[in-house]
């Protein structure tokens, strides 16, 4: 799948629902309003779909929510992802979640052949976690994070830079990953959905994070790339790897491989675009073959735009994309 300005499209994020058992604040409103069940494709539908991709060309596939982990059987869909792995088309399966499930989940998540997780958490004080999660403890994260790393998961830490609430953090969150053997990825705030405050208080430009962590960590340049957008840095002292990710202050949409499905089969070729493709329309319609499904994928990658138009618009107070992060899949 080659779009409109030549990058490769391989590169595929799934939400396999809208629904968490969290509220961070960046990312849901508080009183969100969830999808009606008839919306929302089977994990049989999503596989399918999956499948279709694969075929394509698409080599890595990321499972997202809202919380992908709190789906009704989603070790299945896991499993059957992963049978495509060595030698099905697939080259990677991973997972990006908050955590709460691992203790339960991590040992099929690895047994599914799924190498690497992403976990969010934002910060390391047990108050300042409840206040950005709005209800939630830190506790079951944390264990979830160690159940992680004890069936063998390389885990990476997930973190919302977010101006006057984790902000001091950074140095202290460094030397947590060191001494447990992860890595950790800093994400600038995005203007996704209304969430009830004002993200211009929010937003903290990674570059002065950098800077910042300058002053007490020895950063070194790496030309290490998962595949995704983060711009990475091995931490001299510990051995491990700090990445950034800046969609406000330096965008990374000439290199841009990835296309993003929600769990109702909506596909947005851009994060920061509103233009998306409806393929649950020809999921659904017997009258279409794998062929048609296929042509519906094609003619969507073809109308990839160059770039977003992520701003902070100090004026408007309105986010840039009206769709919260929790549909779209982190």
């Amino acid at each position: 799948m080659i779009d409109p300005f030549g990058r490769k499209v391989s590169y595929l994020r799934v939400s396999v629902t809208d629904r968490c058992d969290l509220r961070c604040v960046y990312c849901m409103a508080e009183d969100m309003t969830f999808l009606p069940k008839a919306e929302v494709l089977t994990l049989e539908e999503l596989d399918r779909l999956c499948g279709a991709f694969i075929e394509l060309g698409v080599e890595k596939i990321r499972l997202t929510g809202g919380e992908p982990l709190v789906r009704k059987n989603v070790i299945s869909l896991f499993r059957s992802l992963g049978a495509r792995l060595d030698g099905g088309g697939l080259k990677e399966l991973t997972v990006t979640t908050n955590g709460t499930q691992l203790v339960k989940l991590a040992d099929d998540i690895a047994a599914a052949g799924v190498k690497r997780i992403n976990v969010s958490l934002d910060s390391l004080d047990p108050a300042t976690f409840t206040a950005l999660t709005r209800w939630g403890k830190i506790e079951p994260t944390l264990d979830g994070i160690f159940a992680a790393k004890a069936a063998g998961l390389a885990v990476k830490i997930n973190a919302v830079a977010m101006k006057g609430v984790n902000e001091g953090e950074f140095d202290r969150m460094l030397a947590w990953c060191g001494e447990h053997g992860f890595d950790l990825c800093l994400i600038e705030t995005m203007p996704l959905g209304e969430i009830s405050q004002d993200r211009t208080d929010q937003y903290l430009p990674l570059s002065v994070v950098r800077a910042r962590l300058r002053e007490n960590w020895t950063l070194e340049e790496t030309d290490y790339k998962t595949g995704g957008p983060a711009r990475y840095y091995t931490v001299k002292e510990t051995g491990r790897r700090i990445g950034f990710i800046t969609p406000m202050t330096h965008n990374f949409c000439e290199s841009c491989n990835r296309v993003r499905l929600t769990c109702t089969g909506t596909l947005y070729m851009c994060l920061g675009q509103e233009d998306a493709a409806d393929l649950r329309r020809p999921l659904r319609d017997p009258s279409v073959d794998e062929a048609g499904l296929k042509e519906a994928i094609l003619d969507a990658i073809a109308r990839k735009p160059k770039g977003h138009d992520f701003v902070i618009d100090r004026r408007r107070k309105a986010p840039a994309v009206g769709r919260h992060m929790s549909v779209t899949g982190g």
